[in-house]
Formats: structure tokens, sequence, C-alpha cells
């Protein structure tokens, strides 16, 4: 047998429920190859002793009908775990234990999933390379000097680099997919309202979404089942059929129409990017999909507009973090003089620029030529992606306008580190869904991503499309564990 470590999700949960593995090999398999992966800075809370004890739990009376069977995951620490800390990778959460289990979480632990630890990204999710983070940058296990995207970058390095067999990740942005590009991985972003938001620490409430991130498109599939539900605590969750992802995956897209959207063709785009989507449209027409060149004609828009949205909504949420009743508490002259201390002691750079900015938006006299806009222009995107739809199934696009760059490379240019996610907040602003699998390697054989968008809470045809491509592309990440201690 293949070690442990490499074999997909579906093999460990196929050889779990015939008995050729038990919970604790697999555990300790992920538990000591996590253990010397210190120079990642994956991990930011470490949950191995009792992960292995819930193994050795499970293998007593396993339950195999059960989807995940004793199976470990780690997980972005942006998910409240009850009775572990779950710091969203801040100072100001620094010893926050909450008392209560997001719904996402809850659903992998129902599955029989076993918690490996908590994973590090940016901060409060904002950022787009995971160097925004308290606990430091995380580094990606293709090489020792690239980033490995963000915010879920320590969810796509500890997955690149099998310290967990899948993960979870949220995206607002692009925080799954973009991550999911840079480290070889494949990244979903479900439809808004897929997936609970329930006990996940807010960014921005109106585009936040949890996500699975796998090794592969069936991984991929099956970790949707598990996460995908209606919840009665999430206001914003939507109560549909969902369908058996993994069960009905099949890589029959024949006749199926694919938009390649004329305003993705950016300037400056790498000739490597291009040559990926080109190269994209022939596996489909190979698949028996056809290619119909449309257009997206507010796409320019949609970068100016989340980075109006996000902040606002952000600048809302985080004005609970003020010392009083959890997290850090400056000490401080008077009520006023706490907050402040408070506050400034608590957030890092980008997190207080874009509560800056957010604060700035919403003010009197702004509101309207700023946030008010914004909305207006949000509205025509999503315009856009439903008058598409009228006349393609689905939608191809790169990932992401490069490959994974170098750590500290973008740091001290925001904007430049914000044209990350111009192919992926469009999808965002409009609540569809987004998927991104690997696709090749650019000249320095670092990954590259192609992403597949799809109508509202149509995952199942988006996975079909991007499990037919998978095929063609077979990709291989061969990663040299040059990180292991």
């Amino acid at each position: 047998m293949s070690n442990i470590t490499d074999l997909s999700l579906n093999e460990l949960v196929d050889n779990v429920k015939s008995k050729k593995i038990s919970s604790k090999e697999i555990t300790n398999a992920y538990v000591e190859r996590s253990k010397k992966s210190n120079k990642l800075n994956t991990y930011i809370e470490q949950t191995f002793d009792s992960a292995i004890k819930n193994s050795e739990k499970f293998d007593k009376s396993p339950n195999l009908e059960k989807k995940l069977p004793g199976i470990p995951f780690a997980v972005k620490d942006l998910f409240c775990t009850k009775g572990i800390k779950t710091t969203a990778s801040s100072k100001i959460l620094e010893n926050f234990i909450p008392t209560y289990e997001s719904t996402i979480t809850q659903n992998l632990w129902d599955a029989g999933a076993i918690l490996l630890g908590k994973l590090n990204c940016d901060e409060f999710a904002m950022g787009s390379s995971n160097e925004t983070s308290y606990f430091g940058n995380v580094i990606s296990p293709i090489s020792d000097n690239l980033v490995p995207g963000g915010s879920s970058g320590g969810s796509a390095s500890a997955l690149a680099a099998k310290l967990t067999p899948a993960t979870i990740g949220t995206d607002t942005g692009g925080s799954i997919r973009q991550p999911a590009s840079f480290t070889g991985t494949v990244g979903l972003k479900p439809t808004y309202g897929s997936c609970s938001r329930y006990g996940i620490v807010a960014f921005a409430s109106s585009l936040d979404q949890a996500g699975p991130m796998t090794r592969n498109v069936k991984d991929c599939s099956l970790l949707l089942e598990v996460m995908s539900s209606f919840d009665h605590k999430d206001s914003t969750s939507v109560d549909f059929k969902r369908p058996n992802y993994c069960l009905d995956l099949n890589k029959n897209i024949k006749g199926k129409k694919i938009g390649i959207p004329k305003e993705y063709r950016v300037d400056g785009m790498p000739k490597e990017i291009d040559k990926l989507w080109e190269k994209g449209k022939e596996y489909l027409k190979d698949c028996g999909a056809e290619i119909v060149d449309i257009s997206l004609p507010h796409t320019n828009y949609a970068l100016p507009t989340y980075y109006i949205v996000a902040p606002a909504e952000a600048s809302s949420n985080l004005a609970r973090y003020d010392g009083v009743k959890y997290g850090l508490r400056a000490d401080g002259e008077n009520l006023i003089d706490m907050y402040e201390k408070t506050r400034s002691q608590g957030f890092g750079e980008e997190v207080k620029r874009r509560i800056m900015i957010g604060t700035y938006v919403l003010s009197s006299g702004y509101y309207d030529a700023y946030y008010l806009k914004a909305q207006k222009v949000r509205k025509l995107i999503k315009n856009d992606f439903d008058d598409v739809f009228k006349k393609v199934d689905a939608i191809l696009t790169p990932s992401t306008p490069s490959s994974a760059f170098k750590v500290g490379e973008k740091s001290n240019d925001p904007v430049s580190m914000y044209l990350n996610d111009i192919f992926t907040v469009p999808v965002n602003l409009a609540g569809l869904p987004g998927i991104s699998i690997p696709a090749g390697l650019d000249k320095n054989n670092y990954p590259l991503g192609l992403q597949i968008i799809g109508k509202p809470f149509d995952e199942q045809n988006i996975l079909n499309i991007a499990y037919s491509m998978e095929e063609k592309i077979n990709f291989k990440l061969n990663i040299k564990d040059w990180w292991i201690k």
C-alpha cells in the first residue's frame, strides 16, 4: 500500500470502511508528518494528542456509515471550535476560546471527522498572501521563498504538504481559489447561502462563504456534501435540496456550453496564463463541450466595488472588538482611551487599513458617493452573469493573473496585492459558485489554476466539468519535502 498520507480523502474513507486501515493509523501518520512541518508555519493550534485519543475511541466502536469515518482534519482558524482556541490569526483574539461550535465544523465531526488542529490564515481573512497573520507568514511547500496565497494560505499549504487529507477554508474575494491555484490543489467557493456562516469569524457578511479544499475534484465533491446544509442559526442560509455531489459526479459534459469572457484578458497578464487558458478550452472541446465567446461588461469595476463593499462590512463587523466583552483589553485612563489602545494594539496594519477605508465610505457625506454607488455596480455585475447564463452552462477563466510570488514581494504595495483577486472577486459579488483546479506549471514549475464559474446552486455542474477536465489535464503535484526537519 502507498504511504498513508499519499492517499486521497476518498481512498482513506474506502480503506477505513473496508477495515484495511484504522483511524489511529491515519491520524498517527498525519500527526507525525505535521510535527515535522514547523518551517511552513501552518499550525496555530495543535490538537494532536486529543486527535489520537479520538481515533482510538473511533476504532473501538467504528461507525462505518459515516461519510468521513475517523478521518483527521486540520481546519482554518476562522472556524469557531468549542473549547479550542480560535484566533482568526489576530492578536486581539490571541486567547479567545469559543463556547460554541461553528456549523461547518460540527458537520465534519458529525460525519466522523477528527480535529488535528487550527491552521494559520491572514488576519481576519484580510489578505492575499498569508503575510498579515499575527503568528507570522505561512510558507508554501512548493518553495521556501513563496507565499501560499491567502487568506486560506495555511489551509492550502497544509493540504499541499500532506499535513491533512483535506481541509476547509473561507472565501470572501478569492481566499479559497487563489491559494488553491498557487499550491496546485482544488478549491471550491460554493454559492452564497449554500454553507452556513454560523460560527465563522466574520469579515464581510454578504461575501463570506466557507468551502472545501482538497487534492482532487472527487474529494471536493465529498467534502461539499458534508459541509453544505441548511442552518436555522444563519439567516443567510438557503433551504434547497442538496444533491449527492460525490455520488452524482460524472465526466459526461458533452453539449455543455462554456463561456469565455473577453474582459478577463487583462493588460500585462503573462503569456503562460493566456496559453493555459487556451489549453483549457481545448480540454473542454475534447470532452465534447462547446466554447462560446461572451462579454461581462462590468468586470473592470468588480475590484474597486469589492474594495468598497468588503471594508465597509468589515468596519461594521470588527466594531465588536473593543476590549469589553472578549479578546484583548489594553489598559486605558478611561473608556475611550481603553477602546483606542485595545484596537490599536490588537489589530494589524492591513486590518486597520480596511477598517479605515470602510469607516470612511460609510461616513456621513460619503455613503452615497461610495458605498451606495458600489452596491449599484454590484447589482450590474450580477446582472451581467444572469444574462450570460441564459446562453451558457458555465464560464472558464484563469484563477489568478500569475503564479505564486515571493514572500515580501508585494507586502508594501497594497494595490498590487489586491490585484491578485481580479479574476475571483466578481464571483463573490454575484454570489456564484466557482472552483479552481490545477491546470499546469509556469516556467519556474510553480502551479497555475483554471477557474470554472457556475450558475447559483449549480455546484454539481461545475464539479462535473472540473472532473472531466482534471482527467484530461492529468496534473501531478511533485513536491520535494525540503521543509521536513
